[in-house]
């Protein structure tokens, strides 16, 4: 572990938005157990091999994936990999190919029926090759390596579980985690379609609106 104790970017001065929607980038950072050599333990389709983390937020005990506002000065992998480091105090490997883009509400909109105060949030893989013993937001967010099938039960937000899937379909194990008895699979099938995702462009590039 290093220490990369750099201040958090406050305020929104440089936000980017689309019309009324706040531009938001996020990940979900994953890493697959390993051996000494540097080996994965297993097969990396094996759902125990898996480990998602998550980060906690003051006085909740649901838990969330890093995320935050995109700034004009910076791509939107660059947002992903920033939040990853301010909030959760991890740097990886990120995919290029978005795990979806989402539409939900902010935290001070949550009761309003109005577009406005509504983000568009492009979350994507980031493969975590670092962690941090110090972060800008340790004070406020703590992490915690979690199997997927913990993070189904711990995340906040219904389309955070599916960024989820959309992560473990793409690792290949999804079918072993969400089997069809499993309560998590049958939030996910109850939950369904109630959160609009955007599919990435087939060459890998993020398709922004």
């Amino acid at each position: 572990m290093s220490s990369d104790k750099v201040a958090a970017r406050k305020g929104r001065l440089r936000q980017r938005y689309d019309n009324d929607h706040r531009l938001v980038a996020g990940c979900v950072p994953y890493r697959v157990k390993k051996d000494d050599e540097g080996n994965p333990c297993s097969s990396p389709d094996d759902p125990a091999q898996v480990e998602v983390l998550m980060i906690s937020t003051p006085n909740r005990k649901d838990m969330v994936f890093p995320k935050g506002g995109w700034e004009d000065d910076e791509d939107v992998y660059q947002a992903a990999c920033r939040e990853a480091m301010e909030e959760a105090g991890v740097k990886g490997i990120i995919d290029s190919s978005a795990l979806g883009h989402w539409v939900f509400k902010s935290k001070s909109s949550q009761n309003s029926s109005s577009p406005r105060g509504a983000c568009k949030g492009f979350i994507f893989a980031m493969e975590v090759t670092e962690e941090l013993e110090s972060w800008p937001e340790q004070a406020t967010h703590n992490r915690r390596w979690v199997s997927p099938a913990e993070a189904y039960q711990l995340c906040r937000y219904d389309w955070m579980r599916e960024a989820l899937t959309a992560l473990l379909e793409r690792l290949s194990v999804i079918e072993p985690v969400a089997t069809a008895g499993s309560a998590a699979a049958q939030e996910l099938t109850d939950q369904a379609g109630m959160y609009m995702m955007l599919q990435t462009t087939s060459d890998g590039a993020v398709a922004l609106c």
